[in-house]
């Protein structure tokens, strides 16, 4: 098995049958830089392949978060002009595996984190989960396929709403709203997830493979390459905007936008 630093990997945890990715960086809320990004996708592709694993769960050390998204310090390396070299993969091949995965979501899951969970194919949250977008407020433009697929998960309008205020929702509204499974109090949180898997695990492993496949036939035409930061702002990395948002989270304090065209 890999040697991972900002993720743990373990086979068969808690269920027969069953992954369990984690990502290991409490001291950060485990938010991601790309090496943890390139973890994840390797956890994921490994448990793919692998004939004994049916289910796979991914979640967040500690009781805080599951993962609060890019680290900013991270973030202002990459989200600079050469951006384009930089591609982020939030969803980590969870789309492209055809192996039900589970989002185990203990805590904050903002940002990337948020995409990771409504990514997965079932989101499993503790009462104290809280989910937002803050890509507007910290100058950071997702785009394409990881926004839009938010409209198949909870509609249109709550998506938007999500993605352009960048507002927070509590366990009990993400469940009203579709963006969760399940809510339970923290401590019965791995075992609702533990009912989950092995009741994924009791199913014909080759008809959710084949029902995985369909269900994603809706989001093909999501999945194209654009540069749309470069279409709609070529100068976006060298106005300042970007670094305006992360500067500002960076001290504590609300962005100043207004200096900047609308």
């Amino acid at each position: 098995m890999p040697n991972f630093k900002d993720i743990l990997f373990e086979k068969h945890h808690r269920v027969q049958g069953a992954a369990w990715i984690t990502i290991n960086r409490p001291d950060v809320m485990n938010s991601f830089t790309g090496d943890t990004l390139t973890e994840l996708r390797e956890a994921v592709e490994d448990s793919c392949a692998d004939p004994e694993v049916g289910v796979i769960v991914i979640t967040g050390a500690g009781e805080r978060a599951f993962c609060a998204g890019g680290d900013v310090r991270w973030l202002q390396e990459v989200q600079t002009e050469d951006a384009a070299a930089s591609p982020m993969d939030p969803h980590c091949g969870i789309e492209d595996c055809l192996k039900p995965v589970i989002a185990r979501v203990n805590g904050y899951a903002i940002g990337g984190g948020n995409h990771l969970a409504y990514f997965a194919d079932f989101t499993i949250a503790s009462e104290n989960a809280t989910f937002a977008q803050v890509g507007p407020q910290v100058g950071s433009p997702a785009a394409g396929h990881y926004v839009a697929n938010l409209t198949h998960v909870v509609g249109a309008k709550k998506a938007k709403e999500m993605w352009m205020l960048c507002r927070r929702y509590d366990a009990k509204q993400a469940l009203e709203m579709g963006l969760v499974n399940a809510v339970v109090p923290f401590e019965q949180l791995d075992d609702e997830v533990d009912a989950w898997c092995k009741e994924l695990l009791a199913k014909s492993p080759t008809c959710l493979k084949i029902l995985k496949a369909s269900f994603r036939e809706v989001f093909q035409p999501l999945r194209t390459e654009r540069d749309w930061v470069g279409e709609i702002s070529p100068d976006f990395y060298k106005s300042g905007e970007a670094d305006e948002g992360k500067t500002a989270f960076m001290e504590r304090r609300e962005p100043d936008f207004a200096r900047f065209p609308r």
